[in-house]
């Protein structure tokens, strides 16, 4: 008789073990998802060729709390949108930061009428922008293909508390995985 009955203290330990496991990874995963770090999916053209639509990234969300966002990184934001209409999470590539003079000339990115060299891949327009000063607590913003993102130079500047993280990692697809 004492075999079945350790055998069944052996299974419900066994099961508990297993349960524990199992919540502690599931709390684990909401607080990292919650306080540090959180995968997007591109779903727009608009950061091509650097990035497709379909791919998944990992953000870092904490980042930002110590330290400014830098040119030429690649960010994750709430949309800059009018009151009461819905905003989404978007991506695109820091370019101006605050105190500097931003200005778009055939297509070509100036910072306080230097040109700067962009070394990123990236489908290049025409356009002309600005010139255009940046108050404090505001970033300008620009997708990688040009001629198709909605960017800053249609909505305005980026709030810096419409910052969710930068970039760091695509995981999807597997045959590009890697840091960004």
């Amino acid at each position: 008789m004492q075999p079945q009955n350790n055998q069944s203290l052996k299974s419900k330990h066994w099961l508990i073990d297993w349960g524990e496991t199992i919540g502690v990874a599931f709390i684990l995963a909401l607080v990292i998802r919650a306080f540090f770090l959180q995968i997007f999916w591109i779903p727009s053209s608009s950061m091509e060729p650097t990035l497709d639509i379909k791919d998944r990234i990992v953000v870092n969300k904490v980042l930002y709390h110590f330290r400014e966002p830098r040119r030429g990184e690649i960010v994750v934001f709430r949309q800059v949108a009018p009151p009461g209409s819905e905003k989404k999470d978007l991506i695109k590539r820091v370019k101006g930061l605050p105190g500097e003079i931003v200005q778009l000339k055939d297509g070509y990115v100036y910072i306080n009428n230097e040109k700067i060299e962009e070394k990123h891949t990236m489908n290049r327009d025409v356009d002309d922008y600005g010139p255009l000063a940046i108050p404090e607590d505001k970033y300008f913003v620009l997708g990688d293909n040009r001629p198709a993102s909605a960017d800053s130079r249609y909505w305005g500047l980026l709030p810096k508390a419409n910052l969710i993280g930068p970039a760091f990692l695509r995981i999807w697809p597997l045959t590009r995985f890697g840091l960004m």
